[in-house]
């Protein structure tokens, strides 16, 4: 909530009280003033949210007050109120900084219209004050033609269109945060904030105020009210990134607010209802945390009504072609190198690596690439910094994986015959011991052999020498 605190600036008494009294009943804390002095005197003990001042006042006009409230950090929104309203009058007021203007005698659905307008225009402005201060690294989109990533994106339109609180788990650099954006941004509260909170960068002494605010002087160096993270994302989506970092105390209170849809700040005894969507990541099995008694197990099942498992690299190699060029012009744009694109050798390279750190591994793999590139403007593997992958079979593809030079998934046929090329370099040739290797018969191994050289036994019941 972004006014709370008020102050009622107005010689009259019978506006003063009938204002103080509905403003009261919106659950607003309220402070009267007859005079300009004594409103200086309340805005120097305490800050304020919104301030309704008379245009004149026993000891002043209230446009010299309007251009002292400009000067200040923490300044209250103004409302500027007359009974001798003009469009002079209006423009003067609001070139000095006041946020809205009523000519009296006004109605009570007149200052709700002003509250709400005032509550809006808060938050706004402290999101984007928010917003302004956080990298920007969500120009990103899901990139990959895989079925597990079609299957990805199917499951984020069908849930993202839901109300209901999503945990995104997977492994480190798998892109859990585009997940969530992606789930933001075709939601219905699309057009509202989307705040996010890295539990894992955030002290654990800090972590309470980050998500609920604290009141001025709840702790040492809390020098003005600060809302919480929670507050920000009012109407809009929370994204928790990193959830199983956060302690045991503010998992309890974290659950109330998943349930109760309210909280209280640091210091605080107000309860503040929330309208947010709360979507989750880890890269832990927090089943197994709930077991340790790591995780609060009533927490845990609050978060995972929609689990979203976002799969690792190494799951969806076919996918690795298109990520790659895709971080090769956005760093060949961000560094200014021209650059063509990759080698076969490149690419049967980037293919081959098990990828440990995932996307986040391959960013910067090609953006080292694309800096230490040639004048030819192609990547090559010494540019990727990366260990030789094994030597192909032949036909340009990948010795080791299922997919080929293009790459296209293998057959079974082509799998087999290279898995078997594979044992046999590794026992150095020795049949015998690869066939152990390869469980299976060394006569066996024998005609498969046979298949691959495309070669004809000497005869069925030929012996094997054996091998030492």
């Amino acid at each position: 909530m972004s006014i709370e605190k008020v102050i009622v600036l107005e010689d009259d008494a019978i506006v003063r009280a009938n204002l103080e009294n509905f403003l009261r009943r919106q659950k607003l804390d309220v402070v009267t003033a007859p005079t300009i002095a004594a409103a200086r005197d309340a805005l120097g003990r305490d800050s304020f949210d919104l301030i309704f001042m008379d245009m004149r006042l026993p000891d002043g006009d209230s446009i010299e007050l309007l251009k002292e409230l400009q000067t200040r950090p923490q300044r209250p929104l103004a409302v500027v109120m007359t009974g001798f309203g003009s469009v002079e009058s209006a423009v003067e007021c609001m070139k000095n900084g006041s946020f809205d203007y009523l000519i009296k005698p006004f109605s009570t659905e007149q200052i709700e219209v002003t509250l709400r307008k005032a509550q809006e225009f808060s938050q706004l402005v402290k999101v984007n004050h928010f917003l302004s201060q956080e990298s920007d690294d969500d120009e990103r989109e899901l990139i990959g033609r895989s079925p597990s990533m079609e299957n990805l994106r199917q499951l984020i339109r069908k849930v993202a269109r839901t109300q209901a609180t999503v945990l995104i788990h997977g492994e480190s650099g798998t892109g859990k945060e585009l997940v969530a954006r992606a789930l933001y941004r075709e939601s219905p509260r699309a057009e509202a904030a989307f705040i996010k909170v890295n539990c894992a960068a955030v002290p654990e002494n800090l972590i309470e105020s980050e998500f609920f605010g604290h009141e001025k002087g709840a702790f040492t160096g809390a020098m003005t009210k600060r809302e919480g993270r929670f507050e920000l994302a009012h109407t809009g989506t929370i994204l928790l990134d990193e959830i199983s970092e956060i302690s045991p105390a503010v998992q309890a209170k974290l659950l109330r607010v998943l349930q109760e849809r309210e909280l209280e700040r640091v210091g605080g005894n107000r309860t503040i209802k929330v309208d947010v969507r709360v979507i989750a990541t880890t890269n832990r099995d927090l089943q197994q945390s709930v077991e340790k008694k790591e995780f609060r197990q009533d927490l845990y099942f609050r978060l995972n009504v929609v689990p979203v498992h976002v799969p690792p690299l190494r799951e969806r190699r076919e996918d690795i072609p298109e990520l790659a060029g895709e971080f090769m012009r956005r760093f060949a744009r961000k560094h200014g190198v021209h650059v063509k694109g990759f080698t076969e050798a490149a690419l049967h390279t980037l293919r081959q690596h098990d990828w440990p750190g995932n996307v986040r591994e391959l960013q910067n793999v090609i953006e080292r690439a694309v800096i230490l590139c040639g004048e030819n403007g192609m990547l090559e593997p010494e540019h990727l910094g990366m260990a030789a992958p094994p030597e192909n079979s032949g036909d340009g593809g990948d010795f080791l994986s299922g997919y080929n030079a293009s790459g296209g998934l293998l057959t079974l046929a082509e799998m087999e015959k290279r898995h078997i090329l594979a044992a046999m370099n590794h026992c150095g040739g020795n049949r015998t011991h690869a066939a152990k290797v390869l469980n299976m018969s060394i006569r066996t191994l024998r005609n498969k052999l046979h298949e691959i050289n495309g070669t004809t036994p000497k005869s069925e019941d030929e012996a094997e020498v054996v091998e030492g």
